[in-house]
């Protein structure tokens, strides 16, 4: 009887480690379900694709962005686990928007052929496309959407991939107070049939937010407490909405400019935030350490206007990038120094 009981109970100490070391995997490959870091490579002193997703996976980062199709990179994802955000860069607008088959070709050899163990999640068509500044470019995001939209379910992947662009607060008249937010009327010809597309393919609208920036520009009328996510106490009032930080403001203001354009029921994922650490004002390791944790911390518990709804967020950036520029600050927003050293002491799950 004693040895039958003990030969059960080892049976089941084996099965409970068993079952614990598979939880452990998931968990490390997965990450916190909202949290995700953009993978940039503007860079020429950088650890290889392979250990890059080896160092996403032992901080239990779960989600990735990249900004156009790299072989070694997506090669390098396959069994992962990493849920990926894959860019359409702005320079293949045009071929894809205007000639089916060359985004057929391009959905062929950047996601079809991966499939089956990378775990694709959106497809960025796009990023940061000005209608005012480069109005050349943007007359291709909304065809261009269509087309690698239609390529992606004719593989028979349009349930699982959505399609989107990835805007900035720049196509905003008005941000302040957030119930204010709307799109300038010069950006609505480039922007509702964009938010149309979004709608009819349930797909959610991509939007980089920054509240450095905001609080660069405007430190006269901003307090820093406001954007690190410090302010003791609510600094804005809105209707029956609070905000004790700029994030959650700069979010919401881009909510009621999609309210006003036909977009009330999308989603936003935010595909990038960031601090610097250095190269200009406020950049520094101690401002930029406290944007992200807080940052990281608060996003489960929503923005006001979407109290309770998880806003999945993309840090800005997994390293420090040697050849971004010109401005000096945009190559320090890394989490991690190019020696894969965190730079700040972070915990994604």
């Amino acid at each position: 009887m004693a040895a039958i009981f003990e030969r059960s109970t080892r049976r089941l100490t084996a099965t409970l480690c068993l079952l614990f070391g598979l939880t452990m995997a998931t968990l490390e490959t997965t990450g916190a379900q909202s949290i995700g870091v953009c993978y940039g490579g503007d860079a020429n002193n950088l650890p290889s694709d392979n250990e890059t997703i080896d160092l996403y996976r032992s901080n239990g980062i779960g989600k990735m962005r990249i900004y156009s199709p790299s072989t070694l990179t997506l090669q390098a994802l396959r069994g992962s686990n990493i849920e990926l955000i894959l860019g359409v860069p702005n320079s293949d607008l045009q071929s894809v928007a205007t000639n089916a088959s060359s985004a057929a070709q391009w959905v062929s050899s950047n996601i079809l052929t991966y499939s089956s163990d990378v775990k694709f999640r959106y497809i960025a068509v796009g990023n940061e496309v000005s209608p005012t500044s480069d109005p050349s470019t943007a007359q291709y995001v909304g065809p261009a959407m269509q087309n690698i939209h239609d390529a992606i379910s004719a593989v028979s992947l349009g349930d699982q991939i959505k399609v989107s662009t990835a805007i900035d607060l720049q196509l905003l008249e008005d941000t302040y107070p957030p119930s204010n937010g709307s799109f300038s009327e010069d950006v609505r010809p480039f922007i509702d049939p964009v938010i149309d597309f979004l709608v009819k393919n349930g797909s959610p609208l991509l939007a980089n937010i920054y509240p450095y920036f905001t609080y660069i520009y405007n430190k006269q009328d901003i307090n820093l407490t406001y954007a690190l996510f410090t302010a003791p106490e609510v600094v804005v009032k809105d209707g029956i909405y609070e905000y004790k930080n700029l994030f959650d403001a700069l979010l919401d203001a881009m909510y009621s400019a999609l309210e006003k354009a036909g977009g009330a029921a999308l989603e936003i994922i935010v595909s990038e935030s960031g601090w610097p650490s250095d190269g200009g004002d406020a950049a520094t390791l101690d401002n930029a350490e406290t944007y992200y944790k807080n940052l990281i911390n608060h996003v489960e518990e929503g923005s006001p206007k979407k109290a309770g709804q998880a806003i999945e967020t993309y840090l800005f950036a997994m390293y420090d990038e040697n050849l971004k520029g010109p401005a000096e600050i945009e190559k320090h927003f890394g989490l991690f120094s190019p020696d894969k050293q965190p730079k700040y002491q972070l915990s994604f799950s």
